[in-house]
């Protein structure tokens, strides 16, 4: 018989802890009997006695027989009604929601299934060849309230309900950029998750990382808690990015489960690409393909070199405090308020504006303690000077690229730098 299908799982889930259960055998009616068992009690086989041709009867005797006869084929013919079956059985409260939901009829076919969550999703399923047998194409989700509506053809509707447990341990992906963000062209797509993932296959298959116009985006574990994705090449300016979560109730680590079921879309602005080189102390700013400055600049000294490499704004201030202790040098400097401060490394590598040096030291010679700094004045509020204009001028995302700094090559997952593997080393990275 022909079955209905069922609508997947909406879109979206909830972001939330939630309980889980089991679920529970069906009703019981006249037309079709509901367990809560994984199998069907067998039919009952009747038999009629027969008398030999000529036989003189007892007295009563073919009464007897006929009564006999009439309550076998009785038993045989409730032993052929239908017998539905739903796994998890009616009202389990605690399913498990690592297996699918299954609905068996024997002595019988199924018209139609629906399994419907109290989040207002269901699950898809089919049915075998032979029509006994429905199986969702998903589990469940977990600390979720199901109905079950089975009807078997020609008899009469049954419903069921389960609840599935709620996970012990969970984990999220934190992600970067922010929903409905704009950044420059450098801006990787990272997650860093808050539980160790043992299963990283599994994780990475959760998550999806579409680009428009298309290109090929690949993940990179950098460490068991960080995933980015990023293209070959960087992405090209107005390309919106989407990032699809389908986490929840994945299986990431023994016994610890993702809860995020969401998409968000960000978008990439114009193409900013600034290259610094300390050999001639000079920044050379790109907006689009053309030059559109040219700034004087000072970088890290013989004794605090500054990272080389392709780098990516991953924070920005207008103003902020820089303590050398916070990057293990001692007390050399607390400067309360930097203006125009934007990271470039998590270790502690900014551009910013610098008031205290002398202007001679921009584009004159390398004096800071690792950072690349460019003239500003006291407070960030001077428009003519450097430090300010590149700030205004700059976005999350954007790329810096330090050259003829003397240092060697930044460690790709210093900050937001992923950019310095070949693309053959990015895909290596890769779990699935």
């Amino acid at each position: 018989m022909g079955v209905s299908h069922i609508s997947s799982r909406s879109e979206e889930q909830p972001e939330r802890w939630s309980r889980r259960g089991v679920l529970a055998a069906l009703g019981v009616s006249s037309a079709a009997v509901l367990t809560g068992c994984a199998g069907a009690a067998g039919a009952a086989e009747g038999t009629s006695g027969t008398t030999a041709p000529g036989a003189a009867a007892a007295s009563g005797a073919g009464s007897a027989s006929a009564a006999a006869s009439a309550s076998a084929s009785a038993k045989a013919t409730a032993a052929r009604q239908p017998v539905l079956t739903v796994t998890p059985a009616d009202g389990t409260r605690k399913a498990a929601f690592t297996r699918p939901v299954e609905v068996t009829v024997t002595h019988g076919t199924l018209a139609s299934v629906r399994v419907t969550g109290n989040d207002g999703s269901t699950l898809a399923g089919s049915l075998d060849g032979a029509g006994t047998t429905w199986t969702s194409a998903a589990h469940p989700y977990s600390g979720t309230k199901y109905t079950v509506t089975a009807q078997v053809s020609g008899g009469a509707t049954h419903t069921s309900t389960f609840t599935t447990r709620a996970p012990g341990a969970t984990f999220v992906g934190n992600f970067t950029p922010e929903a409905g963000s704009t950044s420059g062209v450098g801006m990787p797509v990272s997650l860093n998750f808050t539980h160790a993932v043992a299963d990283r296959a599994a994780v990475q298959k959760a998550i999806t990382v579409t680009a428009e116009p298309a290109v090929e985006v690949v993940g990179h574990w950098f460490s068991d808690t960080r995933l980015d994705f990023r293209p070959e090449t960087y992405w090209a300016a107005g390309t919106e990015i989407t990032l699809t979560l389908r986490l929840k109730d994945v299986e990431g680590a023994d016994g610890v489960y993702g809860v995020q079921s969401k998409t968000v879309t960000f978008r990439i602005g114009r193409e900013q690409i600034s290259t610094v080189d300390l050999s001639s102390k000079e920044m050379t700013v790109r907006r689009d393909g053309a030059r559109t400055a040219t700034y004087p600049v000072t970088g890290g000294d013989s004794a605090h070199t500054t990272w080389s490499g392709i780098m990516v704004i991953s924070e920005r201030f207008e103003q902020t405090r820089m303590q050398s202790s916070t990057v293990g040098l001692g007390d050399e400097y607390d400067i309360a308020d930097v203006p125009h401060a934007q990271r470039l490394t998590t270790s502690g590598t900014f551009i910013h504006g610098n008031y205290w040096a002398a202007d001679s030291v921009f584009g004159g010679r390398n004096s800071s303690h690792g950072c690349v700094g460019l003239h500003d004045t006291k407070g960030a509020g001077d428009s003519s000077v450097a430090g300010y204009q590149f700030y205004e001028s700059s976005m999350l995302g954007d790329v810096v690229i330090v050259k003829n700094s003397g240092d060697r090559t930044v460690n790709p997952a210093n900050g937001l730098n992923g950019w310095n593997l070949s693309w053959a080393r990015w895909k290596a990275g890769s779990a699935i």
